[in-house]
């Protein structure tokens, strides 16, 4: 009978152990009780969540709160980006970050910003970036390109807090907005967005002076291998046809995409009355376009006769960010100063 008693003795000292246990879970996990659990990692689930769903370019990663919060309390923070088109926001807003991306083609920094990152640690390609020069740079905090980048956040997130923005979504304006937010610079990118606006007004309304309120233009691209029309879409249509106010030649409005291949011989079908020349880098692709002048069927177009044909810089008009936006605002503004 006392073994009996002490068996049951043992028995409920060991069930209220486990309920104590149970309840201290359970107030832990609704926030009771527990001031880590509000102001610890749950705290920072909630935060970046919200800032998500705020801003829908922005994509919530387990250490984004933390970086947010290292940008706004240090504004001298070592940043390391891994976009060139991340890199360019960044300078749209004052800041310079210590190490970046290069641009896959030039193999270098982009020759529209190269001047104003000099000194600035290079990490490869976004495709393919240095994660061995990252690491050497002991970044305070990461922005990565969530297309490109995404799959392998937890790698950057070993390195330092990491913010993702989705670049393929939403407009340039978007994705400066997204960063600014990051950052703490949220008046320097409406400051910016409110210039840009303010000198798209002024080129546009100096295009359409030159070529009449109705004009219709397009823009075609020569590249090694092809002819393209470039579409209502990212890189060219919105600047082109939202911020500049152009109209669109005949079947571009159709072109819902970046662009669409032709062949030469149905460029008279656009009717144009202004034709907007982009010629990719290399020799093949200038051969290309000398060889469409030389054709009978060029000299014939409307815009050709008319004398309105203006060549672009490919590397602003291509490059969809704040920066490359705003210079390709002034290259338009040069070629139509001139005329």
């Amino acid at each position: 009978m006392k073994k009996f008693r002490i068996v049951w003795l043992v028995s409920l000292v060991l069930m209220l152990v486990v309920l104590s246990a149970c309840g201290q879970r359970a107030s832990s996990n609704t926030g009771g009780s527990s001031p880590s659990a509000s102001a610890g990692s749950s705290g920072s689930a909630e935060t970046a969540a919200s800032g998500a769903s705020a801003n829908p370019v922005s994509v919530a990663t387990s250490t984004s709160a933390k970086a947010d919060e290292i940008l706004h309390r240090n504004p001298n923070a070592k940043i390391a980006s891994v976009s060139i088109h991340i890199t360019n926001n960044l300078l749209a807003l004052g800041i310079t970050p210590a190490g970046s991306v290069v641009g896959g083609d030039v193999k270098d920094f982009l020759p529209l910003v190269k001047d104003r990152l000099q000194g600035v640690a290079r990490f490869g390609v976004v495709t393919d970036p240095d994660m061995e020069a990252i690491l050497a740079l002991k970044p305070d905090v990461i922005f990565i390109d969530e297309t490109y980048s995404g799959k392998d956040v937890a790698k950057f997130e070993q390195i330092a807090p990491t913010i993702s923005i989705d670049m393929d979504e939403g407009t340039w304006r978007d994705h400066l907005t997204a960063v600014a937010e990051h950052a703490g610079r949220e008046q320097q990118a409406q400051a910016f967005i409110q210039s840009y606006d303010a000198k798209a007004e002024k080129v546009g309304k100096l295009i359409r002076a030159e070529l009449g309120e109705n004009a219709k233009v397009m823009t075609i691209r020569s590249t090694a291998k092809e002819l393209r029309v470039m579409g209502m879409k990212r890189p060219v249509g919105p600047i082109m046809y939202d911020d500049l106010d152009l109209r669109p030649a005949a079947g571009v409005e159709k072109i819902a995409k970046a662009y669409e291949v032709i062949s030469q011989e149905v460029l008279p079908d656009f009717d144009a009355d202004a034709i907007f020349v982009i010629i990719s880098k290399g020799s093949e692709a200038q051969s290309n376009y000398d060889a469409l002048r030389a054709n009978p069927l060029w000299a014939g177009l409307k815009a050709v006769k008319n004398g309105h044909v203006y060549l672009l810089d490919g590397q602003t008009w291509l490059d969809y960010s704040s920066i490359g936006q705003d210079l390709a605002l002034d290259d338009a503004d040069k070629l139509f100063s001139r005329t």
